[in-house]
């Protein structure tokens, strides 16, 4: 199934507290609940003012339906087309 990255652009996102990252993270699994086995989140990544999202779907749209369900912002879906880490250099 294919993987994607999404860029969601959150003000301050770096400095939530602890409370309100555990908020949005059961919004967005019980939006997964509602939406079936289909979407899966792996986890995400927290910058500054982004966070980077790494999901599991058969399709864009369902990525983008989930944001719009959990009223998510969402500004950037990239398909993952290939991955390498330093194993891959052997």
């Amino acid at each position: 199934m294919p993987k994607y990255i999404i860029e969601r652009e959150l003000p301050g996102a770096g400095g939530l507290p602890q409370q309100e990252l555990k908020a949005i993270s059961q919004k967005s699994c019980d939006v997964l609940r509602e939406m079936g086995p289909e979407v899966q989140w792996l986890e995400s990544y927290i910058t500054g003012d982004k966070i980077y999202c790494v999901y599991i779907a058969p399709n864009e749209g369902l990525i983008r339906e989930h944001a719009q369900k959990g009223e998510f912002p969402i500004n950037s879906v990239s398909r993952v087309m290939n991955i390498i880490d330093p194993t891959t250099a052997e």
